[in-house]
């Protein structure tokens, strides 16, 4: 396991996907695991940390994270670009071997049963909230997040480095077409205010 690995206070979680990157979605159910790529999803509240992801009915992850009420959303960095891409491309139905295809490495923090992608710059895990209606008609799922952590290289005392850190750390934004952008530099306006 990465040796920068460090946990982040679950109230300052949801600033680990505030700036909107492409994220990595992982479950596991009675042995089966399965990762993919989405772009939609976001922080939903501070306390308790819940946050949105939207996941298409035909996603094998979706079927995992509603049998085991769990799931991982984590961030990618630019050199996992094009594992991010291959993870959002295929399918674990008509691709069985998908995860090592795609070169992924899993492993777990201690206390939670759980699949996390190595080399990203953060995970969240997340207990689903169940609204059926929600997933249903919208595809969209709630998760508390139960568990945080980054990569202390790019995110520390609860606040992304992207400016400082390696280039190579930054989080992918997908458009379309295998188009992603990394995140740029920071804009700060009037008085930063971090806190």
């Amino acid at each position: 396991m990465n040796k920068y690995i460090t946990g982040v206070p679950l109230e300052k979680s949801y600033r680990l996907i505030n700036h909107g990157p492409t994220i990595l979605v992982s479950a596991r159910h009675e042995g089966v695991e399965n990762v993919m790529a989405a772009a939609w999803a976001c922080g939903l509240d501070f306390s308790p940390p819940k946050l949105t992801v939207v996941i298409d009915k035909k996603a094998k992850t979706r079927e995992l994270m509603e049998k085991s009420g769990l799931f991982v959303i984590q961030v990618p960095t630019v050199v996992q670009a094009p594992m991010t891409l291959q993870l959002g491309t295929e399918t674990l139905a008509q691709q069985p071997d998908k995860l090592v295809r795609a070169g992924v490495k899993l492993f777990e923090f201690e206390g939670f049963d759980l699949p996390f992608v190595e080399g990203c710059s953060a995970w969240l895990a997340c207990r689903l909230i169940p609204e059926p209606h929600n997933q249903q008609t919208y595809d969209l799922y709630i998760g508390e997040i139960i568990g945080a952590w980054a990569d202390s290289r790019v995110f520390k005392d609860g606040h992304w480095l992207f400016e400082t850190a390696a280039p190579e750390l930054r989080s992918l934004h997908y458009v379309a077409g295998g188009h992603f952008y990394a995140i740029g530099e920071e804009i700060i306006v009037g008085e930063s205010q971090k806190s």
